[in-house]
């Protein structure tokens, strides 16, 4: 079924509802939506010969025509191909070109034009509307079958050129569902915030709220502003929202600032990144019980794990805090396991690589058969990253396999380390990558951002680390820098770290 089905029942259900909203300002009716995206799909089929199947790129700010054109790429049967707008225009023009898209959708179009391929057709938002005014009557969007490509998505290329990852109409009806019965309910009074990338996790969670009839909610800055968030959830009321961990961070900075206490917010769905213990138990103490954590990949769109608001706030279980720092129990959808290299199964409490396997599951890499062959085996997805399971179904993440620290034999994973540091209140963000060293193999060096304006001492933190964790876990080298080196969606690059700090003449205290 055509993903824009569901935006058509909606507005004929309720077609004055308010559908898409510029702050507080109100830019269209579900009525107007619904019948904007149907002249979006008019005009790429007949302007761009857009048939079924073909790829859309949309490169682009958030904005209220983002959602529009999303549903208009569907309503002509066409598979969207949603570009963060903070990349480098030579990196969008790669995955233009990558997933050979028929057309690309921009606002303000730069350097881009120069590098599109001959076949692409550039259509700029700045000098022209997204769509041509025609036919008042709603029309039926264009069939498609479940196994149907429907959003082309590209993985942040931390490691090389950046992959498509297949998603089907059918993955992304499974993800839907799944939110419903395992993440979150959604109500009609909704006010669905996008204040991160809709080309990215917030914009999968577009459907839950089209299907409820809530209301879709572009911050006027456009993105994420921590002080704009607080004001504008109160007045709002019913926010719910994606947030990365550090935007997570920066909202409780901003809240202790001003005295905000989370009126207005009713859930904020974390994931995309790690969520410290010390973190979450910061942000419920300031905003309640306004949180749930989600697990995902790409290649299983927000659906692999959820710990509901019930086990974030709970402190029955003789178990929370462990809990607390897990990324909680296997959606409804999947099914989780721990492996070792060899395939099989780790025992409760070992760590090993999480593969999964479930309807959310991607079709493959776009283009890419044998990234698909050594990501999917045997119908499971091996997601590179390491985890355990314990005895009730909970999963802890550790770290990515490639960022694990083999030193002297033993596997030591950064977060744990990470997480220890955390504690300290000198310490603002940390991460922990693994150095050469000709005695151990690997040793541990904590790349550090203090939360003042003096760097604490490394004899201060290595006591620290001693009452957190066993003595071989201890970093061996402390770098202070002012921030750490992130990519596009806000994740630490590692690789890049333990390039710049690979040798002990590098920055050490």
């Amino acid at each position: 079924m055509n993903l824009a089905e569901w935006l058509v029942r909606t507005a004929r259900r309720q077609p004055d509802t308010p559908a898409l909203l510029s702050g507080e300002n109100l830019v269209a009716t579900y009525a107007e939506f619904a019948l904007h995206a149907a002249q979006i799909g008019a005009l790429l089929r007949k302007r761009h010969q857009v048939q079924p199947g073909d790829r859309v790129a949309i490169f682009m700010k958030n904005s209220p025509a983002y959602l529009e054109l999303l549903y208009g790429i569907w309503f002509c049967g066409a598979v969207a191909v949603p570009i963060n707008a903070k990349l480098h225009v030579r990196e969008a023009a790669y995955i233009i070109e990558d997933s050979q898209s028929r057309a690309v959708f921009v606002s303000g179009a730069g350097e881009l034009p120069g590098l599109l391929p001959s076949d692409c057709a550039l259509h700029d938002l700045e000098t022209e509307p997204a769509f041509e005014p025609g036919d008042e009557a709603l029309s039926e969007p264009v069939g498609r079958h479940a196994d149907d490509l429907a959003w082309l998505f590209y993985t942040s290329g931390t490691t090389g050129k950046p992959k498509g990852v297949m998603l089907t109409n059918a993955n992304l009806h499974a993800m839907t569902y799944a939110y419903f019965v395992d993440v979150d309910d959604v109500l009609p009074e909704d006010a669905a915030v996008y204040a991160a990338p809709l080309s990215h996790g917030a914009g999968l969670y577009n459907f839950m709220h089209v299907l409820r009839g809530s209301r879709h909610v572009i911050p006027a800055s456009g993105g994420f502003d921590a002080g704009e968030l607080c004001a504008l959830a109160p007045r709002l009321g019913n926010v719910t929202m994606f947030a990365a961990p550090t935007m997570i961070s920066r909202l409780l900075g901003a809240a202790r600032q001003s005295g905000y206490a989370g009126e207005g917010l009713r859930t904020i769905v974390y994931g995309g990144g790690p969520m410290y213990l010390a973190d979450i138990e910061a942000a419920t103490a300031q905003f309640g019980a306004r949180f749930v954590q989600i697990y995902g990949q790409g290649e299983c769109p927000m659906t692999l794990t959820a710990l509901p608001r019930g086990d974030i706030m709970g402190r029955q279980h003789p178990r929370w805090r462990e809990r607390l720092a897990s990324v909680g129990t296997a959606q409804s959808c999947v099914r989780i396991r721990i492996v070792a290299p060899d395939g099989k199964d780790q025992p409760t409490g070992e760590i090993g690589e999480i593969i999964a396997s479930g309807s959310p599951v991607m079709k493959g890499y776009w283009n890419n058969p044998d990234a698909t062959a050594q990501s999917i085996r045997d119908g499971w997805l091996w997601t590179g990253d390491m985890g355990s399971l314990d005895e009730d179904g909970y999963l802890t993440l550790r770290d990515r396999s490639k960022d694990v620290i083999i030193s002297g034999g033993t596997n030591i994973y950064p977060r744990e380390v990470e997480e220890a540091l955390l504690t300290h209140p000198a310490v603002a963000e940390v991460s922990v990558i693994g150095r050469p060293s000709a005695e151990w193999g690997e040793e541990v060096v904590a790349v550090v951002v203090p939360a003042g304006p003096e760097a604490p001492a490394a004899s201060g933190l290595d006591a620290h680390c001693r009452t957190q964790i066993a003595s071989f876990k201890r970093p061996k080298a402390y770098i202070f820098q002012t921030e750490l080196p992130k990519n596009n969606y806000g994740k630490v690059l590692k690789t890049e770290l333990r390039i710049r700090f690979q040798t002990s003449d590098s920055s050490d205290t």
